[in-house]
């Protein structure tokens, strides 16, 4: 599948009516979501024929775009997320499990050896939760088996390339994007606001 094929799939998505700002829900964009899987599918070849599983799945469009090339899990902690997700997958005709559950604290013993690839585009932890980045991306890393793909802002570069050195992962700076946050809250002053973030990969040793 080309990459304007699988953005333009995915524009059929549905995102959330009323976003819930203690879980920092911002909807991962089409075209940010099919260069995600495009890329790890093309480049590393970490999608098709794996099986993927997607933390803080929101909506479901990682997870979409995941089964529309391989096959994936979405796990959430919020039930009217995983709500719009069901009816995402729904719609797409595709087959997905989504689980409803705390990453935080959740043992995951039964997906553990089972994820090959986990894409995520977690919250920022910018508003409530500060540092759920970092430990959702240490959990990922935990339960997959090969590869971990994430969504940070640039300003945390360095700081996870530290994190990664300390975890025994390799890590990649796959591309620099643009984050569009609408105005979605009530705290939102402007109309839209791009925030640069960069499309990590990191790798466990085999």
């Amino acid at each position: 599948m080309k990459l304007k094929e699988l953005e333009s799939i995915l524009q059929d998505c549905e995102v959330f009516d009323e976003p819930k700002i203690q879980f920092e829900q911002y909807p991962t964009t089409p075209h940010l979501a099919a260069r995600m899987l495009y890329t790890a599918d093309t480049v590393y070849n970490d999608i098709e024929d794996k099986s993927i599983g997607d933390f803080g799945s929101g909506c479901g469009i990682l997870s979409i775009a995941a089964n529309i090339l391989g096959a994936g899990v979405g796990f959430d902690i919020d039930p009217d997320a995983i709500k719009i997700a069901q009816e995402n997958s729904d719609q797409f005709e595709v087959c997905i499990d989504f689980v409803n559950t705390d990453l935080l604290h959740a043992k995951l013993e039964r997906f553990q050896g089972k994820l090959d690839t986990i894409i995520m585009n977690p919250p920022f932890g910018t508003k409530n939760n500060k540092g759920i980045d970092m430990l959702m991306l240490k959990k990922a890393i935990d339960i997959a088996n090969h590869s971990v793909y994430s969504l940070h802002k640039s300003s945390t570069r360095e700081h996870i390339m530290k994190k990664a050195k300390e975890w025994g992962v390799s890590f990649e700076v796959v591309a620099e994007l643009k984050f569009d946050v609408p105005m979605m809250y009530k705290f939102h002053k402007k109309k839209n606001v791009e925030i640069a973030v960069d499309f990590l990969r990191f790798e466990k040793a085999e």
